[in-house]
C-alpha cells in the first residue's frame, strides 16, 4: 500500500536508485500507463534490462520496451542525467520516485536543472519507518539526519550560485 496517491500522470517516470522498492514501485507505474517511459537513475555499470526483468519476470515487456539507465553517483549526477533524458525525449512532466526522507533534495536538484517541468513526487515509504517507532532506530535516525545535512548543502550550494546551472559534473 502506498502513502500517496497521483493525481496526474507525466509523461516520464524517474526512479533514483538506492533505497528497497523504488525500481519496483516506478515499474507499477509505468505498467499502470502513469508515464511512456522510465529511467532508472544511479544504477550500477554492470546492470541492465535484462537484470530488471530476472527480478521482475512480470513486468519483462515494459522493461524491454520502455526503460532507460544512466550510471550517476549521486543526487546533482542524477538530476543532470534526468535532465539530459528529458531534453532528448521532449518531457514536460515527470513522476520522481524517490524515498520519502530522500524526496526534498532530490526535486530540488532535479528542479534546478529543468525549472519548466512539473514534477510529481511519489515518495516511498521504508519497511523500518512504516514498522512504527522509527526515531528509536539509531541506523533510521543517522540516515534521515544524513539526508537532512545534504538538503541544507544542497540548498546552500544553490542559494551561493543562484543563476548557475550544473551542467556537467568534474
Amino acid at each position: 500500500m502506498h502513502e500517496v496517491t497521483l493525481n496526474r500522470d507525466g509523461d516520464g517516470i524517474v526512479a533514483l536508485t538506492g533505497g528497497p522498492s523504488r525500481i519496483t514501485d516506478a515499474i507499477e507505474l509505468l505498467a499502470a500507463g502513469r508515464g511512456k517511459r522510465l529511467l532508472i537513475s544511479g544504477v550500477s555499470p554492470t546492470t541492465n534490462s535484462h537484470d530488471i526483468s530476472r527480478l521482475h519476470p512480470e513486468f519483462e515487456q515494459w522493461v524491454r520496451c520502455c526503460v532507460d539507465f544512466d550510471q550517476s553517483v549521486n543526487t546533482l549526477g542524477n538530476a543532470i542525467e534526468i535532465r539530459k533524458w528529458v531534453e532528448r525525449r521532449g518531457f514536460r512532466s515527470l513522476i520522481i520516485v524517490t524515498s520519502n526522507y530522500h524526496m526534498p533534495r532530490a526535486l530540488a536538484e532535479i528542479r534546478r536543472q529543468i525549472p519548466q517541468a512539473t514534477l510529481v513526487p511519489f515518495p516511498v515509504v521504508a519497511d523500518r519507518q512504516r514498522a512504527g517507532a522509527w526515531w528509536s532506530d539509531a541506523p533510521m535516525i543517522r540516515l534521515m539526519m544524513s539526508e537532512y545535512v545534504k538538503l541544507i548543502l544542497a540548498r546552500l550550494r544553490m542559494a551561493i550560485n543562484p543563476g548557475a546551472q550544473a551542467r556537467e559534473l568534474p
